[in-house]
């Protein structure tokens, strides 16, 4: 489900190549999801990394995560041990 979901965050991110030659990416609505690498390649891979650590936080601090396409990210129940 993790992996459907952030494959069709990506989907949406926006590249932009920089006057260094780098690029830098980032998703609208996902604010602090950006990345940059030397190619699209790697900045798309980081940015791939930097979306599922996002994930993990806002479920982590109970905070939404928003839908996508009818996907949805989100703890229903604890497990207690």
């Amino acid at each position: 489900m993790i992996f459907e979901y952030c494959q069709k965050v990506i989907e949406e991110a926006e590249y932009k190549k920089l006057e260094d030659g780098t690029w830098f990416a980032e998703i609208s609505g996902f604010r602090g999801v950006w990345a940059n690498g030397k190619t699209v390649e790697e900045c798309r891979n980081e940015l791939i990394t930097v979306l599922e650590e996002w994930i993990i936080l806002k479920l982590r601090d109970r905070e939404p995560v928003p839908e996508v396409e009818g996907l949805r990210v989100e703890i229903t129940e604890l497990a207690v041990a």
